[in-house]
């Protein structure tokens, strides 16, 4: 689990989100500066990046569409006319929004029933082929972000995938440029020694899981065996909302018969027989998707040793994670969205 203990040098960051207002004002409401369709054309334009800046940084699709939400709120009501980069100035925006909104979830994420997972998502082909950007939004290393503290996240996010300046940085998390420094070394450190190997070619993963997929849903624990490495730890994700394990199960044998079971006996209330199993792209990999009586049940990916074996697997069941996979949105979440 990760440790997500509140961390002194984010004390007093930011200010407190902007209060939610409609986005189309009514008449008789006070605004300063009226928006204009071009306005909503520049946003619109952004909303890509604004959303996997926040995603990265949050974890989670819904609060990330809400610090979006925030963002254009806030863009709204600004005097547009002073902005010489709206692309800077939105992604300043919503970086801030999201680390404040990070700070303010600590201690649901510290009381959280068993392990705490990232929010999956469907991505596209697209991501899948931008190294880095694939290794910054996989399961493997949003787990690992998560063990940072919230400035060191957004320092993290902004320097190492998008490749802000510290100068910029500084400004988007009201910090000093000295300050935003020290952190991204340190998130730097903390990170690399943590990191996922992504050393097994995307061909051999993907055949990896096609190969999981048939023995999980078949029972075939052999197969499952031969997939896994020895020491193969499965984190399972169901916030107290279903019956997860709420510690992690270690070692090829147990998570091999936790899986062979899908296909023998009800998951989640699923009889194997209304059980649909799908092999998609989830958070730049390859992945599964469990569903059956109409809803997204669970979803699994999976992290690769150098040998080309399943090391880890995340396992996400927890139903108030699982909408974003549900409404089936493919999203584009490169550096370079704009």
């Amino acid at each position: 689990m990760a440790d997500l203990r509140p961390h002194e040098e984010d004390a007093g960051l930011g200010r407190l989100l902007a209060p939610r207002r409609p986005l189309h004002p009514h008449p008789g409401c006070a605004v300063t500066h009226l928006y204009s369709d071009h306005d909503q054309q520049v946003f619109n334009q952004h909303r890509n990046l604004l959303f996997s800046v926040a995603y990265r940084v949050l974890g989670t699709v819904a609060d990330a569409e809400d610090a979006v939400q925030d963002a254009w709120i806030k863009w709204s009501a600004a005097d547009r006319s002073q902005v010489a980069d709206p692309k800077a100035y939105l992604a300043r925006i919503v970086s801030n929004l999201a680390l404040q909104r990070l700070r303010s979830t600590q201690h649901q994420r510290e009381t959280y029933v068993g392990p705490w997972l990232p929010e999956p998502i469907l991505t596209s082909g697209d991501t899948a082929d931008d190294i880095t950007s694939t290794e910054s939004v996989s399961m493997a290393m949003l787990v690992v972000l998560e063990t940072l503290s919230p400035l060191e996240r957004a320092v993290f996010v902004l320097k190492e995938v998008f490749d802000f300046s510290h100068a910029e940085i500084a400004e988007a998390v009201e910090r000093s440029e000295a300050a935003v420094r020290q952190a991204a070394h340190r998130a730097r450190e903390h990170v690399q020694a943590r990191r996922p190997r992504f050393a097994a070619d995307r061909s051999r993963q993907r055949d990896a899981t096609e190969r999981f997929l048939a023995a999980a849903t078949g029972g075939d624990i052999n197969t499952l065996m031969e997939l896994l490495s020895p020491d193969v730890t499965l984190w399972t994700d169901g916030g107290g909302k279903v019956r997860q394990a709420l510690r992690p199960v270690v070692g090829a044998q147990t998570v091999a018969a936790w899986f062979a079971a899908i296909g023998k006996v009800a998951y989640q209330g699923v009889d194997p027989a209304d059980m649909n199993a799908e092999l998609v792209e989830i958070n730049g990999g390859p992945g599964m998707v469990f569903s059956g009586l109409g809803r997204v049940v669970a979803t699994v990916t999976f992290d690769f040793d150098a040998d080309g074996r399943i090391i880890t697997i995340h396992n996400v069941a927890n139903p108030d994670k699982l909408q974003a996979v549900a409404d089936g949105t493919t999203r584009d979440i490169g550096p370079l969205s704009s």
